[in-house]
């Protein structure tokens, strides 16, 4: 139970219960066992609980009409979905697949409304988790609107550090993954890949990617222009305010 208590712990909506409200809580979830490659979820099926990764992996994507397949997110230990299903009678927007051998901690809509009386803390951590992800699918829109693919990698690259300690990611997805998460192709990313390695910026090996370069990569994510754009709005014309990726070919950019 300690291992399970402090697994809720790091998932925004449970943070702050307290002691006897996790394991209150821990007795009414339910843990499901999925095997690897197999659908939790299906877009479209009616939606009525809410889930917690205990162990492995897994993926939310789209399916596209064509066969192709978008990866929204990819849900590790302590991360949680299907928390609109808390609020609303509308079915899943998206699949969830388990890309390992995962275990899961499983709540159900009728039980979160129970403890919402009992516990209330579990409320504001429920509009916490969900400003989390409006900020997280604005940043995504706005990547997918505004980079070439070098700037989508390099977006994706810095978020998968910043799980651990913004430096290095450890088993790092497949080319192929990366590709479904940025909206490319696997060639084009192993391209960018390469080509990062080769101007420094991070270093590859079987098991982990290590950030050489890390304010190189924000530049060309357009993190520091962010940053920047309120002090030199009133000096740059708009038609010059381009995103600029030093040591990154100044060519068409490649849309993938």
């Amino acid at each position: 139970m300690t291992t399970a208590i402090s697994t809720l712990r790091t998932v925004p909506l449970f943070a702050r219960l307290r002691e006897s409200d996790l394991e209150n809580l821990l007795r009414i979830l339910r843990a499901r066992d999925y095997a690897k490659n197999s659908v939790i979820l299906f877009a479209h099926d009616p939606s009525d609980a809410f889930y917690v990764l205990l162990s492995g992996q897994v993926k939310v994507m789209l399916i596209a009409e064509d066969g192709r397949e978008v990866i929204l997110s990819l849900v590790h230990p302590g991360d949680f979905f299907g928390e609109r299903s808390l609020l609303d009678d509308e079915p899943h927007s998206a699949s969830v697949i388990a890309m390992e051998d995962s275990r899961l901690l499983i709540l159900r809509r009728d039980d979160f409304q129970r403890c919402i009386h009992e516990m209330p803390g579990i409320a504001f951590g429920l509009l916490r988790a969900l400003c989390a992800r409006l900020q997280e699918a604005d940043s995504k829109i706005g990547g997918l609107i505004l980079l070439d693919v070098t700037g989508r990698v390099c977006h994706l690259l810095l978020q998968l550090a910043d799980r651990g300690d913004g430096k290095t990611i450890s088993d790092p997805p497949t080319h192929q993954i990366m590709a479904q998460m940025v909206g490319s192709s696997r060639e084009t990313v192993s391209r960018t890949m390469g080509s990062l390695a080769d101007q420094g910026l991070i270093s590859v090996s079987r098991r982990e990617i290590t950030i050489l370069s890390r304010e190189a990569l924000e530049v060309a994510a357009g993190h520091l222009l962010r940053k920047r754009s309120a002090k030199t709005a009133d000096r740059v014309p708009p038609r010059d305010r381009r995103v600029s990726s030093p040591g990154f070919s100044k060519g068409p950019p490649d849309r993938g």
